[in-house]
């Protein structure tokens, strides 16, 4: 059983890796290995592999044997997404919100969470449960960097990973903000180049992601 405190330095530690944290959907496995690679490579060794296709089970399986990276699941809703996730070699979990089942899954499992918060209630109640490494979700629509800046004010004590319209046009204007760790996006592995198989131009993106101010 991993205490929530536990969880949250974990979460801590991996999000400290690089400032941004690439957000991938990817559709086939073939695909897992070498987009892997070209990521860890720029720099960008922690990946968010979001449960959000068939393939993505084992694309995290895949992923979490290429030597550099700490491959996590993204988009985790139940407590199967939990066990599923952990089963296929995932090494932390990123939730779009929280739920008590959620927690309690990613604590009996191990599984390091960065849970999902968008206003001050949400953060608090975290917080009360001794998480204090969030994801801002979604970061634009709920009032980008200023929203952001406005909830550290009076909870300097929580840091957060925004995520949800964060690009690198205006990444600097989060990762500016104390209370920022890392920034998730999707924007280093753009479709097309995943499709084409440009790697080299993936790995490029992501050198320019890593050489962020933070």
């Amino acid at each position: 059983m991993m205490t929530a405190k536990a969880a949250a330095w974990r979460a801590r530690e991996i999000c400290a890796l690089a400032p941004i944290v690439p957000v991938l959907v990817v559709e086939d496995v073939a695909h897992a290995q070498p987009l892997a690679e070209a990521l860890v490579a720029g720099g960008l060794p922690a990946l968010e592999v979001t449960l959000r296709t068939p393939a993505a089970l084992e694309v995290i399986a895949i992923m979490s044997k290429v030597p550099g990276g700490v491959v996590g699941a993204g988009t985790l809703i139940t407590p199967d997404d939990v066990y599923a996730a952990k089963e296929a070699g995932a090494q932390f979990g990123v939730s779009p919100g929280a739920t008590d089942a959620l927690i309690a899954a990613c604590e009996a499992e191990e599984l390091p969470l960065l849970p999902g918060a968008a206003t001050a209630s949400e953060a608090m109640a975290l917080l009360e449960r001794g998480y204090d490494m969030l994801k801002f979700f979604p970061a634009e629509a709920s009032g980008g960097a200023p929203a952001l800046k406005a909830i550290g004010a009076p909870l300097p004590q929580i840091s957060f990973c925004p995520t949800g319209g964060v690009s690198m046009s205006n990444a600097n204007s989060y990762l500016s903000l104390p209370n920022v760790v890392c920034a998730g996006g999707s924007w280093v592995a753009p479709k097309d180049k995943v499709l084409s198989g440009d790697w080299s131009g993936i790995q490029a993106l992501a050198e320019e992601a890593a050489a962020l101010a933070r």
